[in-house]
C-alpha cells in the first residue's frame, strides 16, 4: 500500500513533530508531504523520511518567517500531487487536512486542532495591529475558515488529540472524532524530588501561551523563574522580566529533562489543546500551576496541580502563593504515575490499532 502522510510544516520538535516520529515508525516506507522543511531541526526519525516540500520552500526567507505566507498555504498543500497513494494520513493543525485526496484513497486526519489561525487566538496574535491591517487579516481568516469547512468532507475518519479538540471539531465541522491522546516519552524522564528554588516554563515565545502573565507574576512575587523556549515574544519578555527571571532560549531533550528534575514546579499559564510539557514534568514527578482551562482538565489532577480559574497575573500569584503553601503535600511518585496513562507506547498501540480499523473495515 502506497501511503502519504501529510504534516503542515518541520521546523521543530513540538508536540506534532513527536506524534509524526510515531507516525513515522508506524509506516517508515511512507512518504511526507510538508509546507516547508527546515533540514536537521527535527528528529533523525523523521529526517530520514523522503520528504516532499511545496512552492514555499523555495521563497527567501521563508525558514525564519514562514507565518506571514499564511495566505499562500492553501495553494502550497493543494499543489501536492497524491496520485498513486491508498492512504493519506494528514497530522495537521493548520492546512495539512485539506490535501487534495485521489479517488478511491482514505483518509484519516489525526486532528491537533481546527486551524488555530482562523478560528483561535485572533486577539492574541493580532490584537496589537493597527485597524487597517487588523481588517485585511480578517479578511484572509474569513477566506481560510470557509476553505477550512469546506475541505474537511475530504477526510474520511478524524482523530483528535483530546475531548477538547473532540467538541471542537464537533462544533467547527459538525463531524465526529475519536480521541487518541498524544505520546509522552515517560521513559525518558525520571523521578526527581530535588528542588533547586525555581519555578519553570517550557513554551513557545508566542503571545497565545501567555508567558506574559508568568513575567509580571514573578516580576512581583519576585521568585525565581526559568524560561526554556523561544518564539517572536522573546525580546519583549525579556525587557518586561526581573533579575529573578532567567531565558535559557532552547534546550534539547536532555537538557529540558534536567530543568524538570531540578525544579519545584512547572508554571503552564496558557490554554492548550492537550499540552505534552506538563506531563513532561509530571513524568519527573513535578506539579503544575496551570490555567484551568482546554487540555489541562485533561491530564492534571488535584493530586498533581493548583489550578487558577482567571488568566490574569493576581490570579497566578494566589496559586503560586497557594502552591507555597501546600507544596510538602505533592507526592512525586503519584504525579509520575499520573503521566504514565500517557505514555508513547500506549499511543502507538492505540493509533495502530485505530488506523488497521479504518484500513480494513
Amino acid at each position: 500500500m502506497k501511503i502519504a502522510i501529510i504534516h503542515d510544516w518541520l521546523t521543530g520538535m513540538r508536540g506534532g513533530e513527536k506524534c509524526l516520529e510515531v507516525f513515522c515508525e508506524l509506516f517508515p516506507e511512507a512518504d511526507i508531504f510538508t509546507l516547508i522543511h527546515n533540514k536537521g531541526t527535527v528528529s533523525p526519525v523523521i529526517e530520514k523520511m523522503n520528504i516532499r516540500t511545496s512552492f514555499l520552500q523555495k521563497f527567501t526567507g521563508i525558514k525564519d518567517n514562514y507565518r506571514s505566507y499564511l495566505p499562500l498555504f492553501p495553494a502550497a498543500i493543494n499543489g501536492f500531487d497524491l496520485k498513486g497513494y491508498e492512504f493519506i494520513l494528514s497530522s495537521s493543525h493548520c492546512v495539512a487536512k485539506g490535501v487534495r485526496i485521489p479517488k478511491g484513497a482514505l483518509h484519516i486526519c489525526y486532528c491537533y486542532t481546527p486551524m488555530r489561525y482562523a478560528w483561535l487566538f485572533f486577539d492574541e496574535y493580532f490584537g496589537k495591529y493597527n485597524p487597517v491591517k487588523k481588517a485585511a487579516i480578517k479578511t484572509v481568516t474569513n477566506y481560510l475558515r470557509n476553505w477550512d469547512l469546506k475541505t474537511n468532507s475530504d477526510v474520511d475518519f478524524f482523530a483528535a488529540i483530546s475531548d477538547n479538540i473532540r467538541l471542537r471539531i464537533e462544533r467547527l465541522y459538525n463531524r465526529q472524532a475519536k480521541v487518541i491522546y498524544p505520546p509522552v516519552d515517560t521513559g525518558h524522564f525520571v523521578l526527581s524530588e530535588k528542588d533547586n528554588e525555581y519555578y519553570l516554563i517550557v513554551s513557545a515565545l508566542v503571545p497565545y501561551k501567555r508567558v506574559d502573565i508568568a513575567v509580571e507574576a514573578f516580576n512581583r512575587l519576585d521568585k525565581r523563574l526559568i524560561v526554556v523556549g523561544t518564539g517572536n515574544c522573546q525580546d519583549e519578555l525579556k525587557k518586561k522580566s526581573g533579575n529573578n527571571i532567567e531565558f535559557a532560549g532552547w534546550a534539547d531533550d536532555n537538557a529540558l529533562k534536567e530543568y524538570y528534575k531540578n525544579c519545584r514546579a512547572l508554571i503552564f499559564p496558557g490554554e492548550e489543546d492537550f499540552g505534552i510539557v506538563p506531563l513532561e514534568a509530571q513524568s519527573c514527578g513535578k506539579p503544575v500551576i496551570a490555567f484551568a482551562k482546554g487540555g489541562a482538565l485533561e491530564t492534571l489532577t488535584e493530586e498533581t496541580a493548583v489550578f487558577f480559574k482567571n488568566q490574569s497575573v493576581p490570579a497566578l500569584i494566589e496559586a503560586v502563593n497557594e502552591f507555597e503553601s501546600k507544596k510538602n503535600t505533592f507526592s512525586p511518585e503519584t504525579i509520575r504515575n499520573n503521566s504514565l496513562r500517557f505514555d508513547r507506547e500506549i499511543f502507538k498501540e492505540k493509533i495502530k490499532k485505530f488506523m488497521e480499523e479504518k484500513l480494513y473495515a
